[in-house]
């Protein structure tokens, strides 16, 4: 202060020149994320209008195209087209001219309007206190979210309506002034979507009974309303087909992702399913409820709103695709004490309601259950069993704290670090790890789609052409023993069998072994591990994208035997589809020799035993005798695989520093939940 005054200068320059600065990051963070919103918002109106008319809206050309529902003199339930309530049906015939001119660019931007509308309603609900930066940069994150989930994207694509229910809602629970509008514009949702009807114990056990019961008299209202313009179309759909169940598409569809839905999938039917899709409605409404309203309580409004959504999708007969958006919703609920832990359902339910189902899990029959109810299981994850805290918890805003390692110095002078990741002490989140591998194999199956050129055929001339070029370059060195190696192996039955065996069997099944001990014994170690596999496998998914390349069987009149996948027919155009796992023409890195040594020189650096170093190193030289031998990699695709890895584990170090050596202290730390001391060593100690 002394010196401060002395100066000339006040005492707080310093400190509004950090605050300054601050402001300023804020300021320039909150102007790139409403870029990205607008760019979403951008792309996905262009990739909609730039669509032929005949194959974009194609659920609003039903209602309003020359033959489509509204202009049908008869029931709209004549035909499957229409699904909505009588009363959705009485309000869309008024506007059946102004959506048949609006149809493109006016009927796209009311849609995009209404998704940035509920993205803007959604931030301002957050739960107090709210912090200055959450306020300015909740909107554009919501709006992000809500343009890339898959609803809004099927909404937009289809000409659907269905957003508006999920708006109402909101509105009336955080917009709206006065209960009875409140309820009014609730009431008006559950007219258009019955299972809406399940917000009103919400409100009445929450103190809001006057908005409760006017959403009920609204509900009922416009029911009746639509009931004596349409009697014949209301007693259709309330009554045969109680309450809209079982029309549009099949019940058992992949996109009803109601419980209805599921015990259909699973091969249920009749007086069955119906009794236990009823119980389990009823279990699921009532604990959902429940759990809303100890939230909303709580001063958690919004997440109580997404939980009773939530339970909204499980017990309607048809899930909307609007109805999912419930799900994102539920995104706002903090779990976990530890803030290493509060990422996980934040990153699960993102990933669940952005990504094809066919993305999360791999394409196996035993997880075709899940795969097949993945949103369904989330839904009913939200609503009955995921323990969100409470505002009164310690953790709520104060989590513990993630253990950071101190950074080691480094071993050679002249490679300089950038501790842009540090390293952490405490085992990953099993659940997380497994949806971030999972999501990674799912991007090298796209990135090896276009490699070929968006088709099996698509990228053979050039991949061939990259084959004869690696060729060349073999010949040069003189190491072009792949015609040798492939056709000397053949001639020895159990070599052959042996390296093919070996070729199909180890190249998932090892990295996964590996990742799951250090995940189980040495989670320091899993981490570093694990970060130099995904920066090799990154570079490897480059390779792929920039260089694909035709391994020698598929490379024609070289001579190789394809020892693995047998003779293959050059004539036809789709020779190369083999397997489900590999793409014939990402060769260049090899990524079967790359795992392969990072394996090896894991269990070299790790293993405590030098004969468990040994045997680890036996794998890559096995592996990168079966891929020549085999004819599925040149041997330069070898150098690639190893050049990758090398580049992953220096990517590592240059980020996270170098690997620490275990300690006790280090060891102790490791502990997810280290146990108390005995009385006798807390006396002991204190002594």
């Amino acid at each position: 202060m002394a010196n401060a005054e002395h100066s000339g200068r006040p005492a707080g320059a310093f400190g509004a020149t950090a605050v300054g600065a601050t402001r300023a990051r804020l300021h320039a963070a909150r102007l790139g994320l409403w870029a990205v919103a607008a760019v979403l918002a951008v792309r996905q109106v262009a990739v909609v209008l730039s669509t032929p008319r005949g194959e974009r809206l194609t659920d609003l050309e039903t209602w309003v195209g020359q033959n489509g529902v509204l202009h049908v003199k008869g029931s709209l339930y004549d035909s499957t087209r229409f699904t909505g309530t009588p009363f959705g049906g009485l309000v869309l015939k008024p506007l059946t001219r102004a959506a048949e001119q609006a149809l493109g660019w006016g009927w796209t931007f009311g849609s995009l309007l209404l998704v940035v509308a509920l993205g803007l309603v959604a931030a301002r609900a957050l739960p107090e206190p709210v912090t200055r930066r959450a306020s300015l940069l909740a909107a554009p994150v919501a709006i992000s979210l809500l343009m890339l989930s898959l609803p809004v994207r099927n909404a937009l694509w289809l000409g659907q309506t269905s957003i508006l229910p999920v708006l109402l809602v909101l509105c009336g629970c955080f917009v709206a002034r006065g209960e009875r509008t409140s309820g009014v514009l609730i009431g008006v949702a559950a007219a258009l979507q019955p299972t809406v009807l399940l917000f009103a114990p919400l409100l009445w056990f929450t103190g809001r009974r006057r908005a409760a019961l006017s959403t009920g008299l609204t509900f009922l209202a416009c029911t009746l309303l639509a009931w004596a313009a349409m009697p014949h179309d209301s007693y259709t759909y309330w009554v045969h087909h109680m309450a809209g169940t079982g029309l549009g598409g099949k019940a058992d569809d992949l996109a009803n992702q109601s419980l209805h839905g599921a015990l259909l999938r699973l091969g249920l039917s009749g007086p069955l399913e119906i009794g236990l899709f009823l119980a389990l409605g009823a279990a699921v409404a009532v604990l959902g409820v429940r759990r809303a309203v100890r939230y909303a309580r709580d001063g958690q409004l919004l997440l109580a709103v997404a939980i009773t959504g939530c339970a909204a999708i499980a017990v309607s007969p048809t899930t909307w695709q609007h109805q999912l958006l419930w799900v994102l919703l539920a995104v706002v609920g903090r779990v976990g004490r530890r803030a290493s832990d509060r990422l996980v359902w934040p990153v699960a339910v993102v990933l669940v309601m952005t990504l094809p189902a066919r993305m999360m899990l791999p394409n196996m029959a035993a997880l075709y259950p899940l795969r097949d109810n993945v949103v369904l299981l989330a839904a009913l994850a939200a609503a009955t069993v995921v323990p969100f805290l409470s505002r009164t918890s310690p953790y709520f805003y104060r989590p513990v704290p993630t253990e950071y390692a101190e950074q080691p110095p480094a071993r050679w002078r002249r490679v300089p670090l950038v501790p842009f990741l540090r390293r952490v002490l405490t085992r990953p989140n099993l659940l997380l790890e497994l949806l971030l591998i999972r999501v990674t194999y799912a991007a090298y199956q796209q990135v090896r789609l276009a490699a070929t050129g968006g088709t099996n055929s698509g990228g053979r001339a050039r991949a061939e052409a990259h084959g004869h070029q690696v060729l060349d370059i073999e010949r040069f060195l003189h190491i072009d023993v792949e015609h040798w190696a492939n056709h000397a192996v053949v001639k020895v039955d159990w070599l052959r069998n042996f390296f093919d065996f070996y070729y199909e069997s180890f190249h998932f099944v090892v990295p996964l072994s590996v990742l799951a001990l250090l995940y189980w014994r040495r989670p320091v170690d899993y981490r570093w591990a694990r970060s130099a596999l995904g920066f090799a496998t990154l570079l490897a998914l480059v390779g792929f994208w920039l260089y694909p390349l035709a391994p020698p069987r598929l490379m024609p009149h070289l001579g190789i035997i394809d020892t693995v996948h047998g003779v293959q027919d050059f004539s036809q155009p789709d020779y190369g589809t083999l397997t489900a796992l590999t793409n014939q023409y990402a060769a260049m890195p090899s990524l079967h020799f790359g795992w392969s040594l990072w394996c090896g020189l894991v269990i070299a650096i790790v293993a405590p035993k030098w004969w468990m170093k040994a045997l680890g190193l036996l794998h890559p030289l096995f592996t990168v005798s079966a891929i020549v031998a085999t004819g599925n990699h040149w041997v330069l695709d070898a150098v690639g695989g190893a050049v990758v890895v090398v580049a992953g584990f220096a990517l590592t170090y240059a980020l996270q520093g170098p690997r620490g050596r275990m300690t006790s202290t280090t060891a102790a730390r490791e502990e997810d939940a280290p146990r108390p001391l005995e009385p006798e060593r807390e006396r002991a100690a204190g002594a």
